[in-house]
């Protein structure tokens, strides 16, 4: 990698968090299709969190960086890939379904970890995103999340707005899953492995109206790394 886009990289991380709220949201570097050596400017310049939405090229460059390196996975997981990600992912955003849930468990206790995860909720008009619904939510916390999966640790929500254009929409849906964030807060009894503290929701060019909006955690990939090449 050429030294002007190692400093790109640097001076891009800079501009973003300069121009963060206080408190700080957590800032999620999304390193998807970019080399390893582009992670390494980040991680160089400071950055700890990284994410990823393939499982065996997360895995592949957690094998090679630095083992301080704290991994989230952002994509759409399938469950036969839990297994590569399972012994190192710091954080799973992207939990859609009790199926994926429960293979979660299933290789967190083969490898003696509590895997934290976020509950990944559908608050876009598309039909193309995943996610639980509101009812289909409620009815897993009712049923005792933290009793059936001794291995997982529900740290907060996801969610992802429609691509368009149109801020007000996007504004309204970031607001619903904040609202959403906060009754469950209120309705469910914080406990070990069960706590509604992350929010995270927010991209590149959606971000500074996820802020407005509530989030404390937010996923930026292009305005740190630039475009991506998927050819």
């Amino acid at each position: 990698m050429e030294l002007g886009m190692q400093e790109d990289i640097k001076s891009n991380l800079q501009k973003i968090k300069s121009s963060l709220p206080d408190p700080e949201p957590v800032l999620v570097a999304i390193s998807k299709t970019k080399p390893r050596e582009a992670i390494q400017a980040a991680y160089d310049a400071g950055h700890l969190d990284f994410g990823e939405n393939k499982a065996q090229e997360m895995t592949t460059k957690y094998e090679a960086l630095p083992k301080d390196i704290r991994w989230h996975f952002v994509g759409h997981l399938q469950r036969n890939k839990v297994k590569y990600l399972a012994r190192y992912v710091y954080l799973i955003h992207s939990v859609d379904s009790e199926k994926l849930l429960k293979e979660i468990d299933k290789q967190a206790q083969k490898n003696n970890r509590v895997i934290n995860c976020l509950l990944q909720m559908h608050i876009a008009q598309e039909a193309t995103k995943f996610g639980f619904d509101e009812e289909e939510l409620t009815s897993l916390l009712d049923e005792g999340i933290t009793n059936k999966y001794k291995h997982v640790a529900i740290k907060g929500m996801m969610g992802m707005a429609t691509f368009t254009d149109n801020n007000d929409q996007v504004a309204s849906e970031f607001q619903y899953l904040k609202n959403l964030f906060e009754n469950i807060k209120n309705r469910y009894t914080k406990e070990d492995r069960f706590e509604m503290e992350i929010l995270s929701m927010g991209m590149s060019g959606d971000y500074e109206i996820a802020l407005e909006k509530g989030s404390n955690m937010i996923r930026i990939g292009t305005a740190i790394f630039g475009e991506r090449n998927y050819h």
